[in-house]
C-alpha cells in the first residue's frame, strides 16, 4: 500500500524519489512507510533501510525541497521567453539564484539516486541472505519422520537409531556425533563382534537440523552439547556415558568436553574438524590454512567474518566455493575416495535425507558454528579425568585434506593429557579400514593403547 497525504512530500521530485524507494522494497514484499510505522518486531536488514530512508528525509537538501526551495521553486518562476534585453540587477541575481538552484537540484537527484541504489542493494542481500524457515517436519506439507524420537525440554525433538547390544544388558554405553552432510545412519566402523565381546550399545542420532531431528533456530556450542545430555537422559543411558565425534561431529565432543565434562566416561576425537582462528600461533594456523584449496579458504573466512552472508554465499553460482562443502574429490586422498565410493553404495551417506531440511540449518548451521567465534578455547579445556579413570583421545591422518595436521597437533600439545595418534598415510577416512574403528572403541572403553598404525 502506497502512502497518501501528508506522509507524501508536496514536490513532484521528492514524490517520485519516495514512489521509488517503496517500489524498491516492495521487491521483497515489504512496504518502507508501513515498517516505519508499524509496532510489530522489525530484523536488522529492515533497520537499516528505515536508518537510510530516516536520513534521507532529515537532510537539509530534502527539507529544501520539500519547502519548494528546489525543482518547485524553478519551475514556478515562469517563462523568461519575453523579457527584455534589458535587465535588472535584481533579475540577473534572480538568475544566479536559478542556477544554483539548479546545481543544488543536480547534486540532490545524485545523491538520492545513489542512496536509493544502495537501498536495492540491501534490498537484495536481504533476500538472498535470508534463510526459509525450517519446515515442520512429520506436519502438513513438511517431510514425513521415519525415525524414533525424543522430545527435549524445548519441545523440539531429536531422531535416534540404535546398534550393538541392547541398551538394557550393556555395559557400555556410546554416543556418536555424525559429520558434515551425514546423518545417524552413518555407522562408525566398530564390529558387531566387539559390540557383543564387550557388551557395547551404540547410539547414533540426528544432529539439529540434520535428518528427522527437528532445527534449532538458538542453535550453538552449547545447545549441541546438552542435546547429547537430554538425549542420554530420555534414554535411560545413565549417569555417565562415552561421546565419539567425527569430522564436523568433533566439534559437538569439544563442546561435550567444556559443558558437560561431568556426563562423560570417555571421549574420542577422531578426525575433528579444527577452526583455524583459535588461539594458535599464526605460524601454525598460517601454515594449515595455505594448504587448504582457495575454494575452502574463501568459504571459511566468510563463515567466520560474515556469517549472516554464508547462506548467500553457498547458493551463489558465480563462484567455486568450497571443494570440502561440496565433497569433491580434490578435498580427498585415493583411498579416501575409494572408501567414500563404498560407504556410498550401502546407502548410509545421502545428502538428500541429511538436508531435507534445507541446507540452510543443516550444512550452513555447522560452518557458522564451527569457524565462528568460540565461547571457550579447546586448548585451555581442564581434563574431565585428573585420576585416570577416563580417556580422552584424539585420531588424524597425516594425509588428511579436510583437517589439516598442523592445527590437530598444536592442540594436542596444548592437552598433554590427550592421547594423540597419527595415522603416516592415513586420510580423512583412515579410520574406516584395517580395524581401525575398533583400536579405537577398545583404547576409549578399556584404556587399551592401540598397535601398529
Amino acid at each position: 500500500m502506497y502512502p497518501t497525504g501528508d506522509l507524501l512530500a508536496p514536490s513532484l521530485f521528492v514524490d517520485f524519489v519516495e514512489l521509488e524507494l517503496v517500489a524498491i522494497v516492495a521487491m521483497d514484499g515489504m512496504d518502507m512507510l508501513d515498517l516505519e510505522y508499524t509496532s510489530g518486531p522489525i530484523s536488522g536488514w529492515q533497520n537499516v533501510l528505515l536508518e537510510i530512508y530516516g536520513w534521507m528525509r532529515s537532510t537539509a537538501a530534502w527539507g529544501e525541497l520539500e519547502r519548494g526551495g528546489g525543482s518547485a521553486a524553478r519551475f514556478s518562476s515562469g517563462d523568461r521567453g519575453g523579457e527584455p534585453a534589458g535587465r535588472s540587477a535584481e533579475a540577473e541575481h534572480s538568475e544566479e539564484g536559478d542556477e544554483l538552484i539548479d546545481q543544488e537540484f543536480a547534486m540532490v537527484a545524485l545523491s538520492k539516486l545513489v542512496l536509493i541504489t544502495a537501498v536495492a542493494l540491501l534490498g537484495w542481500a536481504y533476500k538472498v541472505a535470508r534463510p526459509p524457515p525450517p519446515p515442520i517436519l512429520g506436519g502438513p506439507g513438511g517431510p514425513p519422520v521415519s525415525s524414533p524420537r525424543v522430545q527435549l525440554k524445548d519441545g523440539r525433538n531429536l531422531a535416534y537409531r540404535e546398534a550393538g547390544v541392547g541398551r538394557e544388558i550393556a555395559k557400555y554405553k556410546i554416543i556418536f556425533s555424525h559429520g558434515f552432510a551425514s546423518t545417524k545412519e552413518s555407522d562408525f566402523p566398530v564390529s558387531q563382534e566387539l559390540a557383543e565381546e564387550l557388551g557395547i550399545y551404540l547410539l547414533y542420532f540426528d544432529r539439529a537440523g540434520y535428518g528427522d531431528s527437528d532445527a534449532n533456530p538458538k542453535r550453538g556450542l552449547k545447545s549441541d552439547a546438552t542435546d547429547v545430555e537430554e538425549l542420554a537422559d530420555k534414554l535411560q543411558l545413565g549417569e555417565k556415558f562415552y561421546v565419539v565425534g567425527t569430522s564436523m561431529g568433533g566439534y559437538v565432543a569439544w563442546s561435550c568436553l567444556n559443558y558437560i565434562p561431568y556426563r562423560l566416561a570417555g571421549v574420542a576425537l577422531v578426525v575433528p574438524a579444527v577452526n583455524y582462528w583459535w588461539p594458535m600461533p599464526a605460524s601454525v594456523s598460517a601454515s594449515a590454512y595455505r594448504k587448504l584449496d582457495v575454494g575452502d579458504r574463501r568459504t571459511f573466512w566468510i563463515a567466520h567474518h560474515m556469517p549472516w552472508l554464508f547462506y548467500a554465499w553457498f547458493n551463489q553460482k558465480w563462484f567455486r566455493i568450497s571443494p570440502i562443502v561440496e565433497g569433491k574429490p580434490e578435498a580427498f586422498t585415493e583411498k579416501d575416495w575409494e572408501i567414500l565410493a563404498e560407504i556410498q553404495r550401502t546407502g548410509q551417506l545421502d545428502r538428500g535425507r541429511a538436508t531435507k531440511q534445507g541446507a540452510y540449518h543443516s550444512l550452513c548451521r555447522d560452518a557458522t558454528i564451527l569457524f565462528g567465534a568460540w565461547e571457550f578455547d579447546p586448548t585451555a579445556i581442564e581434563n574431565p579425568f585428573p585420576n585416570g579413570d577416563g580417556v580422552v583421545s584424539i585420531w588424524q591422518g597425516r594425509e588428511d585434506k579436510i583437517v589439516r595436521v598442523e592445527a590437530q597437533r598444536y592442540v594436542a600439545e596444548k592437552l598433554p593429557w590427550v592421547r594423540y595418534h597419527e595415522h603416516p598415510e592415513g586420510g580423512h577416512l583412515f579410520m574406516c579400514a584395517d580395524g581401525l574403528g575398533d583400536k579405537i572403541v577398545r583404547e576409549l572403553l578399556l584404556g587399551e593403547e592401540p598397535r601398529d598404525l
